[in-house]
């Protein structure tokens, strides 16, 4: 059985549990044409059921893999993503809009998050501790069966940082693609069935939240759910695993600062802004969308920020030049407008006009610290400017909020860097750049924006219990 989105072949064999009939569909839509490219099903209950039952029983078996078998499937698994790299790119740039350059990049992450959890099955080592009367020594448990639901800003990616890791303890998984990008999540896992991974350990379940991302939470053989997405969304599946004692990681919402210090080089501080906000359109919960600028070079920064705003390409995704892909849908473009509607806008780029949702990438300037557009996650190319006297103002503007996800911060002294960095209530800071995700260090969020860490050493522990066994050696 097979589906055909855009030319590509998507044969789903064992990826979906349950039959066709009597299943309804979603409709897939390109976000720079609005043109239908596909239907995938939306699965219900019972087949939401059958994915974790299966996943259920594969768990006994899979814990049981031999730790050097599991790291050579999962390293072949990463080369069978590699080998597929363009494939997997072209079809998000299709389905969510992405340039196509951070595409390839998205593809490339998921084989490094493979490539990296790939060397823990041989390292998750337990410790052996002195204790008078015996041995005493720990194992590190995997849990079960793991319910992943993973958001439509970056499908791919996020979806890797969850299963890597969850399939590298020894769990199973289901995972629950976003609604409006199911494709790239779906071929990945049909690949994990080319790369010889067994039936029922990796299961891609399309289908809404509403069915199957709360039956991930109430189903009992759920043991951990992990959920990026919005944070009331999050606070939700955070009270529904309560009941069962259910572990979860949430990576939520963002309204993360990049400040900027008159002693910092402003000319690479601008040229760089544009991107630490509007790369994804800036549909990403790390995006730099409250930009803070010291008083005494405000005016300055501004002049130098305009060009490199109005020069951002905003382009068909496909094109090798596009900096800049369309939002993810027309309600959604809607909702970010709304935004602008009644601000006041210092400057924008340009956006492609016609079919598509398109946004051009927009700076507004904040009145004061309660403007909705300074204090609301807007998740579009929209940036708020507000100018500070000092750190202790600085560091006040940055820590009024909700959300801590990232940041920025841009200064030559580097005592004030790591002050700054101390004080500012955010899981990932970047000094003197934009760069905070890496997979090989840890990514997380304090306050509302999530709870515990996905990738680096710190999110393979996450997914397994802590066993002490004492072994008594006094006859």
């Amino acid at each position: 059985m097979g589906f055909w989105f855009g030319g590509v072949g998507i044969r789903w064999g064992r990826v979906i549990i349950g039959g066709e009939v009597g299943v309804d569909r979603t409709e897939v839509v390109n976000p720079a044409t609005g043109g239908v490219v596909g239907a995938v099903p939306a699965y219900g209950v019972a087949e939401t059921d059958a994915a974790i039952e299966g996943a259920q029983r594969a768990f006994e078996s899979w814990r049981g893999v031999g730790p050097g078998d599991r790291a050579r499937l999962l390293r072949r698994f990463a080369a069978v993503v590699d080998e597929h790299r363009e494939e997997l790119a072209r079809l998000e740039v299709s389905n969510a809009g992405h340039t196509i350059g951070n595409a390839r990049w998205e593809a490339g992450n998921v084989r490094d998050v493979l490539d990296y959890y790939a060397g823990a099955p041989e390292r998750l080592a337990g410790r052996q501790i002195p204790v008078p009367g015996g041995l005493d020594v720990t194992f590190h448990e995997p849990l079960g069966v793991v319910g992943i639901i993973v958001p439509w800003n970056f499908p791919m990616p996020i979806a890797g940082w969850g299963f890597a890791p969850a399939l590298a303890a020894g769990n199973t998984v289901v995972l629950k693609p976003a609604e409006l990008t199911p494709l790239t999540a779906i071929r990945l896992g049909e690949l994990a069935l080319e790369a010889g991974l067994p039936e029922h350990v990796f299961t891609v379940l399309p289908g809404k939240g509403s069915v199957i991302g709360q039956r991930f939470v109430t189903h009992p053989a759920v043991r951990k759910v992990c959920f990026t997405g919005s944070t009331p969304v999050g606070k939700s599946i955070m009270a529904g695993c309560a009941d069962q004692v259910k572990r979860v990681t949430l990576e939520l919402g963002g309204k993360s600062a990049n400040i900027v210090f008159a002693d910092a080089d402003l000319e690479q501080a601008a040229a760089a802004a544009p991107g630490g906000v509007f790369d994804n359109a800036g549909q990403d919960c790390c995006a730099r969308s409250r930009l803070l600028v010291q008083d005494s070079v405000y005016e300055r920064f501004l002049a130098l920020l305009e060009p490199a705003v109005k020069a951002f390409r905003v382009q068909d995704p496909g094109l090798d030049t596009a900096e800049m892909g369309p939002l993810i849908s027309a309600s959604h473009r809607e909702k970010v407008a709304s935004y602008t509607s009644d601000a006041q806008v210092a400057f924008a780029g340009v956006a492609p006009e016609g079919d598509g949702w398109w946004f051009p990438p927009t700076v507004l300037l904040a009145g004061s610290p309660g403007d909705r557009h300074w204090r609301e996650e807007v998740f579009g190319p929209v940036v708020s400017v507000l100018p500070f006297r000092d750190e202790a103002e600085a560091i006040a503007l940055a820590n009024d909020t909700e959300y801590g996800l990232s940041g920025s911060i841009w200064t030559r002294d580097l005592g004030r860097a790591l002050r700054m960095a101390r004080a500012v209530e955010t899981g990932n800071l970047s000094v003197n750049s934009h760069s905070s995700v890496r997979y090989w260090t840890p990514f997380g969020g304090m306050k509302q924006s999530g709870l515990g860490r996905e990738l680096g050493p710190d999110a393979l522990l996450s997914f397994t219990d802590v066993k002490n066994v004492f072994i008594a050696t006094d006859s």
